[in-house]
């Protein structure tokens, strides 16, 4: 079942389009993209950047995150806060698709990260003789004295 659900991101654009009852042109101009391009981005031919994704999302009046999704750029099994936080990115017109990319690649590594073992952290940081316990017990022994 995972497989039809997997449609390639064009033939999901396709359909959804279709079911909006939206020509391509219509799409197109709410977009903001040219047909051509949207054309080759349904047949695919031509994989879209995530600025892109979000401006076909806003004329099929669907979420950017499922475009992500479908596009690669975005994994499902995300935690909750990465939709908000790639789609920040993506809306930013302030950075280039290369910026942007690589702004998502350093945030995936950092979700990466977070999501691995707390146990070698947890050392790191002990080792770094940053231990909160013991300057609460030496001050607290300090007024005793």
């Amino acid at each position: 079942m995972t497989p039809t659900l997997k449609l390639d991101l064009g033939s999901y654009l396709r359909e959804q389009r279709r079911a909006a009852k939206l020509s391509l042109r219509q799409l197109s101009e709410l977009a903001g993209i040219s047909n051509p391009y949207l054309s080759q981005i349904e047949r695919g031919l031509k994989k879209p950047s995530a600025e892109i994704l979000q401006q076909i999302a806003r004329g099929l009046e669907v979420s950017a995150e499922s475009l992500y999704v479908r596009a690669g750029i975005l994994d499902e099994s995300s935690p909750t806060s990465a939709p908000s936080v790639l789609a920040a990115i993506a809306a930013d017109s302030r950075l280039t698709d290369r910026q942007r990319q690589v702004l998502v690649d350093v945030y995936r590594s950092f979700v990466d990260i977070a999501d691995e073992p707390r146990t070698a952290p947890a050392t790191g940081s002990a080792s770094d003789g940053d231990v909160a316990p013991a300057p609460a017990e030496q001050s607290t022994e300090t007024p005793e004295s």
